[in-house]
């Protein structure tokens, strides 16, 4: 309390107890330690007070945008992403290009071969239905209930 070590406290007790006597001391504490939280409610009041004001003007929202924008650890993640990134740079735009152009030309080719291929197929393909097959004989049996 008001940065006053345990020794030091001690020392003005003692100061207190000999100037002002036995008798009034523990009146003098009431009244002091009365006064103290007065000043505290009357803090505690003012820092509301103030903060409700921000609130309504807007001082809050702006607040946390400036420490948002601030954040050296958020500026950081976000210049490391910039800088690694591979759809920024001119060149990785180029790049980019020619692997759609590369597939695209590779999807035009397995195309083109899917329809050669079923050309080839029809070409090749019988004119007349093959024939169907023979029924079996109805004297075979299928099952050895059937044999015995």
């Amino acid at each position: 309390m008001f940065g006053l070590g345990m020794s030091e406290m001690v020392l003005i007790g003692i100061v207190a107890l000999i100037v002002i006597g036995p008798k009034d001391l523990p009146g003098m504490f009431r009244t002091l330690g009365q006064f103290t939280g007065k000043a505290r409610g009357m803090a505690r009041e003012f820092s509301r007070a103030m903060e409700a004001a921000a609130d309504e003007s807007g001082i809050k929202d702006v607040s946390k945008t400036i420490r948002a924008a601030s954040d050296p650890k958020k500026f950081g993640a976000d210049a490391l992403k910039d800088a690694t990134s591979f759809t920024k740079g001119p060149a990785t735009q180029e790049l980019a290009a020619q692997r759609k152009a590369a597939k695209a030309k590779a999807d035009d080719l397995a195309k083109t071969t899917q329809e050669n291929a079923a050309r080839a197929a029809v070409k090749t393909a019988p004119a007349t239905p093959p024939a169907p097959k023979p029924a079996a004989p109805a004297d075979v049996a299928d099952t050895p209930k059937d044999k015995a």
